[in-house]
């Protein structure tokens, strides 16, 4: 054929014509992924609205070690990012790439091992995130077999993906496909750097990087996990669904490219506007700041192409429950896009970091642009695939209204307790005192708003089941086109006749666009240079975190009960970053360091305060404190709404791994002494009976062996490295 192309490329073509091929797609996969969806979108969305009672009425844990907040909810992140969402992902994917490629996926064989691999994958998060098998990274919890087989899931959609692509019928690359080439990519290279972390046994293991290195790693991956799991291909989805909703063409083909090359280039480089006011250098800073601000035009782009798709349908979306849901959810990404670079700005984020602010703004984006997304994709695809109608629009409204005034009840009381704790977190008296110097004080203000964040958590569940119930009738009322037949001509080699150029009469981007190689590898480069430029001065210029000699790594009990600390999941409450603020060091004390976290695989930081900073707390309080603390947080601080820890009183530490560990860290640079690993639990043992020894001067007996002495090792040595102020 090529043969003829350039012998006589008039005929070929002509040729070409009267050539049309019969395929089908496979909307069996399609089904599979939007049933899954639904699964693990209920089965998320009710371990959130377990945790949000939880944040008010701690006893909710129900008395167990394996439903406290700390350890459930990264399940709750984990399953509404990577199942939930992750699966919607993949239906939209399977369902879009084949009509926009003209071509049934790849290989149904890898279509399978895709979907059942990744619900293997949910699955064991299921099972080991509540055992306090973790890696405490924030969406990135899960240990190191299941990372490799993410990675493995990871590359067999790809593989599918691409295969699919090459063998195309449609020479031309539809924008969505530019946003899911982006996503396959970069998740590629995100998990890969931020997964780099050292097995010590079997579901145990330490992060490749220390401290300041790990957070900017760990941010880097965590907005971009956002910005390229939860945004891109959900975009690529938009530019597929809404117009097809709508009946429209979407409204500016320019715009989509602006907005593609833009978002992929600039987002890159947001990640350290999560870390302002830590120990992470001031130019990381900066740099993380002045790209976040520019997000927003990228953004809002793609937020008005999507919108103004809608141009002469609007009539249509009164009637209309999918375009409802699909409007809101741009809505709310607009609304998302808005108020990240606002939150960017150093000046709103000393008042809004670490505080529910940030966690309203989250859930704007998740609940409103993920989930009604998601529903409005649904709702528009399942009867096609079925070949019915949709059982009822009067359940879809409903769920429309529910969902709405879900998000609603969600974000506000958060938003009120985001301004909340962060006014009263900064507020001096006259006499330059602070105004609520128990931190206690700003947490008993917002309970109510815990209440409500829980109601709104109900009521956007109860529209998700009202969907449960209309699609199951909906599906049962048609059968499922498996293998949905299809028409098209067969996909021609590129032809350039004398004295035109290969783009001639199209746009100069079509050049681009019928290269899916060529579009891969610009899409990488666009991607590593922001995280190329932001890492590579970080691990290599030693002035970026300068050491302290006072600084040492943690004793063999203190290691341990830090993994304890990991395991019961406290940096989901707690900080450990003491900020340049007054405010910050008249109740904590010095503020942080970078030297100080040189040993901290990983990094403790933590991202929201429901309890008080810890980094300051070593030594503040005696070992009987922390011991009835953590038997009865009511008991050293009434109305406290921490869970008790009554198994950490009952278990034996496990020492098994101690040699392990300490070789493990000894091998990423952690300078121990010689032959330290081999007499590391002599020495445990020896620290851990003079807390006990100490304990019971105060009439509180306790084995030396228990989990509790270990974590009391460990909270009594944060901080303590260097001189420090004070804290009053």
């Amino acid at each position: 054929m090529l043969a003829e192309v350039l012998k006589a490329p008039g005929e070929a073509l002509k040729n070409s014509v009267r050539t049309v091929e019969t395929f089908y797609y496979d909307n069996k996969i399609v089904r599979d992924f939007a049933y899954a969806t639904l699964f693990w979108g209920v089965t998320g969305m009710l371990i959130g609205v377990l945790i949000a009672f939880q944040l008010a009425r701690p006893e909710l844990n129900m008395g167990t070690e394996y439903t406290t907040f700390g350890r459930i909810r990264p399940l709750h992140t984990n399953a509404v990012i990577f199942a939930f969402v992750g699966n919607g992902i993949f239906m939209g994917v399977y369902y879009s790439l084949q009509r926009l490629c003209k071509a049934r996926m790849y290989s149904d064989v890898l279509s399978k091992i895709h979907f059942w691999a990744w619900q293997l994958i949910i699955v064991s998060a299921v099972i080991t995130l509540p055992l306090g098998y973790t890696s405490s990274k924030e969406y990135a919890e899960l240990e190191w077999p299941i990372d490799i087989a993410i990675t493995v899931v990871w590359v067999v959609f790809g593989w599918n993906m691409f295969g699919t692509i090459i063998k195309r019928r449609e020479r031309h690359m539809y924008v969505g496909i530019w946003f899911y080439i982006a996503t396959f990519l970069t998740v590629a290279v995100l998990h890969i750097v931020n997964s780099y972390e050292i097995p010590v046994t079997f579901m145990k293991s330490y992060s490749g990087y220390a401290g300041v290195q790990d957070a900017l790693v760990q941010w880097w991956y965590g907005h971009n996990a956002v910005a390229f799991f939860l945004t891109t291909p959900y975009l690529g989805m938009m530019y597929y669904f809404l117009p097809k909703a709508a009946n429209r063409p979407v409204y500016s083909y320019r715009l989509s490219i602006i907005h593609f090359w833009s978002l992929i280039f600039i987002y890159i480089w947001a990640g350290p506007h999560h870390l302002l006011y830590t120990a992470l250098p001031d130019w990381a800073q900066s740099l993380g700041v002045v790209f976040s601000v520019m997000l927003i035009a990228p953004s809002w782009g793609g937020m008005i192409n999507g919108l103004l798709t809608l141009r002469g349908a609007w009539d249509k979306v009164r009637e209309e429950s999918v375009l409802k849901f699909m409007v809101v959810a741009i809505t709310a990404y607009g609304m998302a896009t808005f108020e990240g670079p606002l939150l960017s700005l150093k000046n709103v984020n000393a008042i809004a970091h670490y505080t529910d602010w940030i966690v309203a703004h989250v859930h704007v984006g998740a609940l409103g642009w993920n989930g009604f997304l998601t529903f409005g994709i649904l709702y528009w695809l399942l009867p096609r695939i079925f070949r019915t109608e949709l059982y009822s629009k009067k359940l879809a409204n409903w769920h429309f209204w529910l969902g709405t005034m879900g998000i609603l009840f969600y974000a506000v009381p958060m938003y009120w307790a985001g301004f909340t704790q962060g006014l009263m977190w900064k507020q001096f008296t006259n006499e330059g005192l602070l105004q609520y110097s128990n931190f206690l004080e700003t947490v008993l203000q917002i309970v109510p708003m815990y209440y409500l964040r829980g109601i709104g958590g109900l009521l956007y569940l109860s529209g998700v089941f009202l969907m449960i119930y209309n699609v199951i009738k909906t599906v049962k009322s048609g059968s499922l086109l498996a293998n949905e037949e299809a028409q098209s001509a067969p996909l021609m080699p590129a032809v350039v006749i004398k004295g035109e150029t290969p783009h001639a009469g199209g746009h100069w981007h079509r050049l681009i666009e019928r290269r899916p190689v060529q579009m891969a590898v610009f899409a990488t480069v666009a991607i590593l240079i922001g995280g190329a430029v932001e890492m590579i001065p970080t691990f290599l210029v030693e002035s970026n975190v300068p050491t302290i000699d006072s600084v040492k790594p943690y004793t063999a009990l203190e290691l341990q009960g830090r993994d304890v600390y990991i395991k019961e999941g406290c940096v989901n409450c707690h900080s450990q970053m003491v900020r340049p603020f007054r405010s910050e060091t008249e109740r904590y004390g010095e503020y942080s360091k970078a030297g100080e976290f040189v040993y901290d695989r990983p990094f403790l930081w933590g991202s929201k305060r429901t309890g008080p900073d810890l980094h300051r707390v070593g030594g503040k309080y005696p070992n009987s404190w922390h011991y009835h603390h953590m038997l009865d947080p009511t008991s050293m601080s009434p109305g406290s709404i921490m869970p008790s820890y009554p198994w950490l009183f009952e278990k034996d530490l496990d020492t098994s791994d101690t040699e392990a560990k300490i070789e493990t860290l000894a091998g990423l640079g952690t300078p121990y002494e010689e032959g330290y690993a081999q007499k590391a639990n002599e020495d445990l043992m020896r620290q851990a009976r003079e807390i006990s020894a100490d304990l019971r001067k105060e009439n509180i007996e306790v084995k030396p062996e228990k989990e509790i002495v270990a974590l009391i090792a460990y909270l009594q040595r944060l901080g303590t490295d260097i001189k420090v102020k004070e804290a009053k």
